[in-house]
């Protein structure tokens, strides 16, 4: 059974029992940026995956969510960023890359500029960790935002932090998925990975020195105070990060940039 994992630093603590010993017999983890997990479970080639939140409402249909777990920040997460050679709100017409890392991020910030800045700039896409010679501001998440840039920025947004002040919500970056057509046949060690995510993070809640020093040795390059980063994040699913959800899906929806969710198909 094929599963995803989101290859930065905020995904690793649900693997981590899985990458340090305990693995599940039957189980291939599939490692990439979100935008290419997306796309390999549109064609039903992953069983369960993290996805991008914003790629949920394309394949609602054919998908359950797993109920317990999101990666979610409120407020200030770091690894979400705008870096920009001008203010924000000069941005109109201006050439903005969004990376092609991650859907929700990029309809994030399209509803942030239009809709709260009034502003429209001109879109392209970039790679994962831009150069910025022929623009004037880009979207850059994950691992690639957690490091130094390669040519100094003036200014610095994080989206965390701008969505929280403007619209008062929590963003939940991605979600935790399986294929409804696969479930039957693969529940038992949906299950087992299931418990394994929940006793990852129960081990980073009770003492996480052991996983950060493993997230650290995996990820040596990034340059950050990782126990800090992890407090940033949210990983249980809550009541209230379902209700975020739903604001945002609104949100695209009425710029046009998803479908409609009228209902989220949980995993029991």
């Amino acid at each position: 059974m094929k599963v995803g994992y989101i290859n930065y630093l905020n995904s690793y603590p649900f693997y981590h029992q899985m990458f340090q010993g305990d693995v599940i017999s039957g189980v291939d983890i599939v490692s990439d940026y979100p935008g290419e997990l997306n796309k390999l479970m549109v064609k039903g080639e992953l069983v369960l995956s993290p996805i991008s939140a914003a790629a949920f409402p394309e394949m609602q249909d054919e998908l359950l969510v797993l109920p317990e777990f999101c990666i979610s920040s409120v407020g200030y997460v770091k690894s979400v960023v705008l870096y920009s050679k001008i203010p924000i709100e000069e941005l109109d017409g201006k050439r903005v890359g969004l990376t092609s890392a991650s859907k929700t991020s990029v309809n994030l910030l399209k509803i942030l500029l239009e809709k709260f800045y009034n502003v429209k700039p001109l879109y392209e896409i970039v790679d994962p960790n831009p150069s910025f010679e022929n623009i004037d501001a880009a979207l850059v998440i994950g691992n690639d935002a957690m490091g130094e840039t390669s040519t100094p920025i003036q200014y610095t947004y994080d989206l965390g932090d701008l969505w929280l002040r403007k619209t008062g919500y929590p963003v939940v970056f991605a979600i935790f998925v399986v294929r409804k057509s696969k479930v039957e046949e693969n529940r038992k060690i949906i299950d087992k990975v299931i418990s394994s995510y929940s006793n990852s993070l129960k081990e980073l809640d009770e003492n996480g020195e052991n996983l950060i020093k493993a997230a650290s040795d995996k990820y040596s390059h990034i340059n950050y105070d990782i126990k800090h980063y992890f407090e940033l994040l949210k990983y249980n699913f809550t009541d209230e990060l379902k209700k975020a959800l739903m604001f945002y899906f609104d949100e695209a929806k009425k710029l046009g940039l998803l479908d409609e969710v009228k209902e989220i198909s949980f995993y029991e």
